[in-house]
């Protein structure tokens, strides 16, 4: 093996923990020996590894743990969800010998430290020390069409990798923002996401540019846009081999 497949084959190894732990989360309900082991690797993983990821690398391995740590977690305890700000903010999973909230990784390391209420406006000053080294260096709005909470309106769950992320997420985006959009009488009733992250959007014109980018409704055409509810019944299909991850 050549310096630069070695090179390649230790980048690689982050994401395809990431991918294992999602399988193995989606292979049974039940917990057991295979997701275990996944945890584990998952937290022996060296710091070191991280920071050798590029961006698409780092973009595929932190969209998978975020979807098989809710996965595992809600999957073990369903009655989690019922008080979800807890859920959210405390620990789930741990990487490199970190332990980590969905919050930070959603919020510190995808959205690049960003307030999580803040509309996509307000930064947080005060990220923490691995969400400053690990972060992605950009927002991509299309994280917000790829994570997976548990809730009845999130997007579906796929298996991510870095030679295919973009177009991958290009497609999630397109498929989520079709089906959760509806046009009655001149009103386009859009995701909630693209209110609570109106920001990552780039706002009011960034959205228009975004329905017309995935052909799913022309601004133009209608007189008015409102915000659908959000549900958040509680959804574990899609962290299960039957749903449409790879």
């Amino acid at each position: 093996m050549t310096a630069s497949q070695s090179k390649s084959a230790s980048d690689s190894a982050p994401v395809e923990e990431s991918r294992r732990f999602l399988r193995a989360v989606r292979a049974g309900s039940d917990g057991g020996p295979d997701r275990e082991a996944a945890r584990e690797r998952l937290a022996g993983l060296d710091q070191r590894d991280l920071d050798r990821l590029g961006p698409d690398e780092r973009l595929a391995l932190w969209l998978n743990v975020y979807n098989a740590a809710t996965g595992d977690a809600l999957l073990s305890d369903p009655a989690q969800f019922d008080d979800r700000r807890r859920f959210f903010s405390k620990p789930v999973v741990t990487v490199a010998g970190e332990d980590l909230s969905l919050d930070a990784i959603e919020h510190g390391v995808l959205r690049g430290s960003q307030w999580k209420y803040g509309l996509g406006y307000v930064p947080n000053p005060f990220p923490s020390g691995f969400v400053r080294r690990h972060r992605l260096p950009e927002r991509d709005f299309r994280i917000h069409f790829a994570v997976n909470c548990g809730a009845a309106s999130c997007p579906a769950v796929l298996a991510y990798d870095a030679e295919s992320v973009d177009a991958d997420l290009d497609a999630a985006a397109e498929r989520y923002l079709r089906s959760e959009t509806v046009v009655e009488d001149g009103t386009a009733y859009l995701p909630r996401l693209l209110l609570w992250y109106r920001g990552d959007f780039g706002g009011g014109s960034g959205i228009r540019r975004i329905l017309r980018e995935y052909d799913v409704v022309d601004p133009d055409e209608v007189s008015r846009v409102r915000y659908r509810e959000y549900d958040w019944s509680l959804a574990l299909d899609a962290f299960r081999e039957r749903g449409p991850a790879q």
